[in-house]
């Protein structure tokens, strides 16, 4: 075989693998990040999170109910859902056999855009198009998944702010609807948020930097979103393509700062982008990115050194 027949040849080969890779492995290798946030006042002792999104779930996807069923027994003390949590009509029943031994923990969750339209075939290449056109699909059931969350007692948080107290630590949380969708009305949750709380979280599935610049402005030390896929397919030592949102590719997933302290919100604000639990049954494949949920630990931040160590450092 002569070179130039065996190049096109090879490539064919490679491209055939990773798609194989990409499309039959990745996609189900279920993962589970861990982060440490230092968010609580001095002294206290840790809280753990439970973050989850993006399941993108289909009726046959037993592999991933049971997955994310097991999480449970990490017993965390408080379950967050930011959203896309079905991918068809007959997902609902699937969706709550994986979420059910979750819904026995404190939780809280937020909508998105698969929650409320199903998924349609589209050009993959419209993902470097931040304009692009956006063409929904048929309505979802997405009010039989709300109402048996808030049946089990899940906090709404679809533009709305709500409270729980866990493990003996008061939480305040404000959430919006899908700002992806333009359906977010921080307006509803704006104003500053309660100082007098353990820790102040707010929900969003996607991390648009308008909405994530006005809870922070807020005084909310942690925020929670999705919708990223963490970039699906990300190129070694290049990192993701597209981020299919406002936000940097460098903070398209995982935990990273927003904003920093200042005297008067002295844990400043972090940010976590899970990189999510599916894809689109159109867009099968994960690539440098597998599916994953997180477990947040919240730790005590340091203490703030006292205006005498201020001035001795000086």
């Amino acid at each position: 075989m002569r070179w130039y027949t065996a190049v096109p040849t090879t490539a064919a080969a490679s491209g055939a693998a990773v798609l194989a890779y990409a499309s039959l492995y990745e996609r189900n290798r279920w993962t589970l990040r861990r982060f440490d946030v230092p968010v609580l006042a001095p002294g206290s002792a840790p809280l753990t999170v439970l973050h989850i999104s993006d399941l993108h779930m289909t009726a046959g996807q037993r592999g991933k109910q049971e997955w994310v069923a097991g999480l449970a027994a990490l017993e965390p003390d408080l379950v967050v859902n930011t959203g896309d949590n079905l991918a068809g009509h007959d997902a609902v029943p699937g969706t709550l056999r994986a979420l059910g031994p979750l819904m026995d923990l404190p939780g809280a969750f937020v909508l998105a855009s698969n929650d409320y339209y199903a998924p349609r075939p589209k050009n993959p290449f419209k993902y470097f198009w931040p304009d692009h056109k956006r063409v929904h699909g048929d309505e979802l059931p997405w009010r039989d998944l709300r109402d048996w969350m808030t049946a089990r007692g899940w906090l709404d948080l679809t533009n709305a702010a709500g409270e729980l107290t866990v493990a003996g630590r008061r939480i305040v949380f404000a959430g919006v609807d899908d700002s992806h969708l333009k359906r977010d009305r921080y307006d509803a949750v704006a104003g500053p948020a309660d100082p007098t709380a353990d820790v102040r979280i707010g929900l969003a599935h996607s991390p648009e930097p308008r909405v994530l610049d006005r809870f922070a402005g807020d005084g909310y030390d942690l925020l929670l979103c999705g919708h990223t896929h963490g970039g699906q397919l990300r190129v070694p030592f290049y990192g993701a393509l597209v981020t299919n949102c406002g936000i940097d590719r460098d903070r398209v997933r995982w935990l990273h700062r927003w904003a920093e302290p200042t005297p008067a919100h002295p844990a400043g604000t972090w940010l976590h982008v899970s990189a999510g639990l599916g894809t689109s049954p159109y867009a099968p494949a994960r690539f440098a990115c597998p599916p994953e949920a997180t477990l947040l630990t919240l730790t005590a931040r340091p203490a703030s050194p006292t205006a005498e160590e201020r001035n001795v450092s000086r």
